[in-house]
């Protein structure tokens, strides 16, 4: 249970940093609302479930050919710490989003494919950061892997439908208190985890 527990909360935090944090498919869903409707902006944020299995396989494949190259491994623990550090800073300095949509173009529920699959974000962090993590907990056993893969998308796809659904009501809410504290909060813990990953990157090179 500890276990489960352990690779259980990672994937909970950077499921939910991904969901409520700027970036194309969140763009996405929040137009797609504003000009569809709410079930329109569902389509979107659901997205993620079909683009991200073949990123993950390759993902996957590609480290456990590296399993045992120490300096690659911290290499690329380093950039996972450093890319952490950046969402974290940049999640803490969050001030909200603005709902103006004037100038958009309508989006398809296949448009948000295409772009989460064009969005170099979700390369970078199964590369550095979720992949490590699915190793490590498949060394553990089967169930951890699910705790992860399970906490990191229900969390991302659920906060992002749930922003959807608040959006569709209110576009204020994506300049709300709680929106914008909850990310600023998130920043920090993206942070701490960014100090794990680069004090593990320094011992699989040597340094520590």
């Amino acid at each position: 249970m500890t276990m489960l527990v352990t690779f259980l909360i990672p994937g909970i935090a950077f499921g939910l940093s991904a969901g409520l944090s700027p970036g194309p498919l969140l763009t996405l869903v929040i137009t797609e609302t504003l000009k569809h409707g709410i079930r329109a902006g569902v389509r979107v944020a659901i997205a993620p479930l079909l683009t991200d299995l073949p990123i993950v396989g390759v993902t996957l494949l590609l480290l456990s050919q590296l399993s045992d190259a120490k300096p690659v491994l911290g290499v690329i623990s380093l950039i996972g710490g450093i890319f952490l550090l950046y969402l974290g800073v940049e999640s803490f300095t969050f001030k909200g989003i603005g709902a103006d949509i004037s100038n958009t173009r309508p989006r398809s529920y296949q448009k948000g494919i295409l772009a989460n699959f064009l969005n170099p974000s979700p390369y970078l962090f199964w590369l550095s950061i979720g992949g490590p993590l699915m190793i490590k907990a498949f060394e553990q056993g089967i169930l951890p892997v699910f705790s992860f893969v399970a906490g990191f998308y229900l969390l991302l796809v659920g906060s992002k439908v749930v922003l959807a659904v608040m959006v569709g009501k209110s576009r204020k809410f994506l300049k709300s208190g709680i929106y914008v504290h909850t990310v600023r909060v998130l920043g920090i813990v993206l942070v701490g985890f960014s100090c794990l990953f680069l004090r593990e990157g320094l011992a699989y090179l040597g340094i520590l």
